[in-house]
């Protein structure tokens, strides 16, 4: 048997693996890197945004920007990169749209931001409306007309004033308002919070009271004893007085109550009260009439309103200004007029006769003329100042002893 004759061996060749798996892993490989490098700069680039959004802004001091209430979130950003409150506008405004992505929208208004505000504290102040806010005081005592006035002085306040409200239905109180806040809308909620304080007030009212009908009368007598004394711990005194008087039937002789009925809501005459002006007949005129006058002369505040719910139990009927800012109170006509004669006498005013004395007289507030008891007018019947006055400080003339 030749070589030929041998049986062949054959040996398989070498396995050479595919390299479709190695290709897919070095795709994947590939992949995993770029995206990490692509999340890494990502992440940087978040991380300078978001230490730009929290970085210390521009401003080196506060200030106030009014951001229109037209402005959008691209304008609103604009302009408070122009005032120099943030460094980037961009920026701002891709957060505002996250924040009103989360139903958190921007509001238009005054603010006033402080030194260093960084974007995220803008966003923060302009999503939840914290608006730059003025206060608007209205002093107890003011008439409806001045109320108005104060409010049309209000320069940061918005529109017309379309009527003035009746006297007496407004609670004289410090108001919060911010720009553009309407004039109208303020005299609303003030004579809101009048009929709210009064429903609540009128619960208190005594059930032997027999001079107080109506809510009306209530706020009328009020208004009278916020005009007479500004003396917080006098109210109930002064309140006390009128309501004894009442009750006997006695005239009030306010000179507050004649001033209204000459000038109205005005407030204040242009000239020292003259005899003719206490013999003016007006319905406000309580030299003249019974009761109370027909309406308030001013907005009272809660304290005055209270002094009449709940007046001193005295039995003063009568007084005057004792020269410190205060009255000195009497039951009869002598104390009075003795009172009178202490008050004249740290004047430095001659005394008048004694016949001359005057029942009735009551003072007003320190902010208005002081009522004291002065001579007869002049026979030629010429109306003249009341003398024997001291600055601000206004007698009234000889009256006769008031009827029980």
């Amino acid at each position: 048997m030749n070589d030929d004759d041998q049986p062949v061996t054959r040996v398989s060749e070498p396995y050479v693996p595919r390299q479709r798996r190695s290709a897919l892993l070095r795709i994947v490989a590939k992949w995993f890197i770029s995206t990490l490098l692509l999340a890494v700069i990502a992440g940087v680039g978040l991380g300078w945004v978001w230490f730009q959004f929290t970085a210390p802004g521009p401003l080196t001091q506060k200030k106030v920007v009014l951001l229109p209430k037209t402005a959008d979130r691209a304008a609103i950003a604009v302009a408070l990169k122009e005032q120099g409150v943030i460094s980037d506008a961009k920026i701002f405004s891709a957060a505002a749209a996250l924040n009103e992505f989360r139903h958190a929208k921007l509001k238009p208004g005054e603010y006033e931001f402080p030194a260093s505000a960084t974007m995220e504290d803008v966003l923060a102040m302009i999503t939840r409306g914290a608006f730059l806010t003025y206060k608007v005081t209205v002093p107890e005592g003011f008439t409806s007309q001045m109320v108005v006035n104060r409010l049309n002085e209000q320069e940061e306040m918005d529109g017309q004033i379309t009527q003035v409200p009746a006297e007496g239905s407004l609670l004289p109180e410090t108001y919060i308002v911010t720009r553009g806040y309407s004039r109208d809308k303020l005299l609303s909620e003030m004579a809101a919070a009048q009929t709210k304080l009064l429903d609540q007030e009128w619960a208190r009212l005594p059930p032997d009271n027999s001079v107080i009908a109506t809510k009306n009368d209530l706020v009328t007598l009020a208004s009278i004893v916020e005009k007479e004394t500004g003396v917080a711990e006098e109210r109930p005194l002064v309140a006390s007085i009128f309501i004894n008087r009442l009750k006997q039937h006695m005239r009030l002789q306010s000179d507050p109550t004649v001033i209204y009925g000459i000038v109205g809501g005005k407030g204040k005459l242009d000239h020292p009260i003259l005899r003719s002006d206490l013999e003016t007949a007006t319905p406000y005129n309580t030299y003249t009439i019974e009761g109370l006058p027909p309406g308030p002369i001013a907005n009272p505040g809660k304290a005055a309103i209270e002094a009449v719910l709940e007046p001193a139990k005295a039995n003063y009927l009568y007084f005057v200004a004792n020269g410190s800012g205060g009255h000195a109170f009497a039951t009869t006509l002598e104390e009075h007029n003795a009172n009178v004669k202490k008050w004249r006498a740290l004047n430095g005013q001659v005394e008048a006769p004694a016949q001359a004395a005057a029942a009735g007289a009551v003072t007003p507030a320190p902010a208005s003329p002081v009522v004291i008891p002065t001579a007869a007018p002049p026979a030629d019947g010429a109306a003249k100042p009341a003398d024997a006055v001291a600055p601000r400080k206004i007698p009234i003339p000889k009256l006769k002893k008031p009827k029980p």
